[in-house]
């Protein structure tokens, strides 16, 4: 009882200090409003966002961490007021397997953050070395409090917290799985309020320092793309694109042909599918054998790019669930024909490495759908970060979901999951966890290569 008496003392301290010192950088001496945050990474290139209090000036500075008198490199641009007075970055021509420090300068005045800012850049492995091995974290269900606009009674956001313990396990990449941010009622016909509640999400202190030196990268699902359950009917579905856009620094959007938030990354030798469950769906209840659940042409780009591709592991990330067939709210398995056209398309093409992520569902589980002749398809759905829990899940009949892994249902405390990719070249191993919103190991799961059809 002791030690966890001050283990909370610590972990309580650690947090006012940090919340001192971010008030501190976001106070008079400083012009930063949230960020910097880093996107993606590749080899040679790195993309950063920052978000200032009013359009200003700023200068990038970054070097190589660890060597005596390495050059400083300098970057210098503006935040425009047209776009919320944020700017991302892309950084080119950087070293390979190189770690660089970074720091920003705003109107001439130097920014000065309580944590350290640095990203490493990807290695050049293949014919040389195996493939490295990395962490991800991810989460979904993202809910700041803002009293004036909330439910009435009892807070549904838990507090925000647990992203000081994603920090902590020092992922390299974070994933957000959707509902990354919850529009309220009088935003969902504003594009002014679209943008507000993202800057009022993005400037949590907590959310700082894991966005400054992990690779962040999301995908949507309803409440930060429209109204609960939204479509494509959605009436600001152009305008919340570009407010997504805005606020993530992520590799792509769609294509040209066909817009929506979908895009594709590679990491060492995993490569994730970041999918759009929203703006290219037909509504839940149209009564229709072949509506659209990603639509037509983003279903083709996903089976291209899985056939297309030679990562060890393929990790589709989807706002809802996708193969849970005792889901009565929302999951692909409603969307009869996209479901079956994907799954007959795995089979027939035996595509090794296929394995899906989801958020939505305020519970977290891992399912696992048996095929014939085929290994079989995992699901790992995580969910919330900090929006309220699925209260009444006992008196569900998804309560006990035989497609369900024994032992990771997680429906009563806010979690967020990570993954770990390791392992030799003939055994590599996806090692899936769920963490409490303590931070506490709540369970663990090892999947190998040779078990999805290496």
């Amino acid at each position: 009882m002791i030690k966890c008496i001050h283990q909370y003392f610590t972990l309580s301290l650690l947090f006012v200090v940090f919340s001192v010192g971010f008030v501190q950088a976001q106070g008079s001496k400083s012009l930063l409003e949230a960020g910097p945050m880093l996107g993606y990474v590749e080899m040679q290139e790195a993309n950063l966002w920052i978000q200032t209090t009013k359009p200003a000036s700023f200068e990038l500075t970054y070097w190589k961490k660890g060597e005596k008198d390495a050059p400083k490199h300098k970057f210098s641009s503006s935040t425009l007021a047209l776009e919320s007075n944020t700017s991302q970055i892309k950084l080119t021509d950087l070293d390979y397997r190189t770690t660089y420090k970074y720091e920003f300068s705003i109107e001439g005045e130097k920014v000065k953050l309580p944590y350290e800012t640095e990203f490493t850049t990807q290695q050049l492995w293949q014919w040389r070395k195996p493939a490295p091995n990395f962490s991800v974290a991810m989460g979904s269900c993202l809910y700041i409090n803002d009293s004036e606009f909330d439910r009435p009674g009892r807070p549904y956001g838990k507090g925000t917290e647990i992203l000081t313990h994603i920090t902590n396990k020092h992922p390299d990449m974070m994933l957000w799985l959707g509902d990354n941010v919850y529009y309220r009622e009088p935003d969902f016909y504003s594009k002014k309020r679209l943008d507000y509640r993202f800057k009022d999400a993005r400037n949590t202190p907590e959310m700082q320092p894991l966005l400054a030196n992990a690779i962040n990268l999301a995908t949507w699902d309803d409440h930060d793309y429209g109204p609960n359950n939204s479509d494509r009917s959605y009436r600001l579905r152009e305008e919340a694109l570009h407010i997504f856009k805005r606020y993530w620094a992520n590799p792509g959007y769609g294509t040209q042909e066909t817009d929506g938030v979908f895009t594709k990354y590679k990491y060492s030798d995993v490569e994730f599918f970041l999918m759009d469950d929203r703006y290219h769906r037909a509504p839940n209840q149209l009564k229709k054998e072949d509506k659209d659940f990603f639509g037509e042409a983003q279903l083709q780009w996903l089976m291209d790019s899985l056939v297309s591709s030679n990562a060890t592991f393929k990790i589709v990330v989807v706002g809802n669930q996708v193969i849970n067939k005792m889901n009565e709210h929302e999951s692909m398995v409603a969307y009869g024909e996209e479901y079956e056209t994907l799954m007959e398309f795995l089979d027939e093409h035996d595509i090794p490495g296929v394995l899906f992520l989801s958020g939505d569902r305020h519970f977290t589980e891992l399912l696992k759908e048996e095929r014939e002749d085929a290994y079989p398809i995992y699901e790992f759905t995580s969910s919330p970060l900090s929006s309220g829990t699925y209260g009444n899940l006992e008196e569900s009949k998804e309560f006990e979901n035989p497609q369900r892994v024994d032992g990771t249902l997680v429906y009563d405390d806010q979690n967020f999951g990570m993954m770990h990719v390791k392992g030799e070249k003939d055994n590599r191993r996806l090692i899936l966890e769920t963490y409490s919103s303590d931070g506490e190991k709540l369970w663990e799961y090892s999947i190998s290569s040779s078990d999805l059809g290496h």
